[in-house]
């Protein structure tokens, strides 16, 4: 079991850039496939990276997912961030590598990212 807790969310303006940490609590976050969700307001959670290969072509280019297994933590490196980035972002634990919020197993309470125009 792990647990996950996000930070590093925030208010940015168009064009700006944040860094999402997920802090895992656990010896075994290094036998996990992460990833990173995020779900705006009236929307389905959607997929955005998994491992360090796997993006959504909305965020392809712009966004870079990245882990630490020596400090238990997963990042995601948001630049050119656009109003539609706008949502809570989610890390997630699983063991498999998927789109599907469903495959994961282990879920952070989530951090807010507002882009503003």
């Amino acid at each position: 079991q792990v647990q996950l807790v996000e930070s590093g969310g925030g208010l940015v303006q168009t064009g700006g850039s944040l860094k999402l940490s997920c802090a895992a609590s656990g010896r075994t976050f290094s036998t996990y496939i992460m990833g990173w969700f995020r779900q705006a307001p009236g929307k389905e959670r959607e997929f955005v990276a998994a491992g360090s290969t796997v993006y959504s072509d909305s965020v392809k280019g712009r966004f870079t997912c990245s882990r630490d297994n020596a400090k238990n933590t997963l990042y995601l490196q948001m630049n050119s961030l656009k109003p539609e980035d706008t949502a809570v972002y989610y890390c997630a634990a699983g063991n498999v590598l998927s789109v599907t919020p469903g495959d994961y197993h282990y879920w952070g309470q989530g951090t807010q990212v507002t882009v503003s125009s």
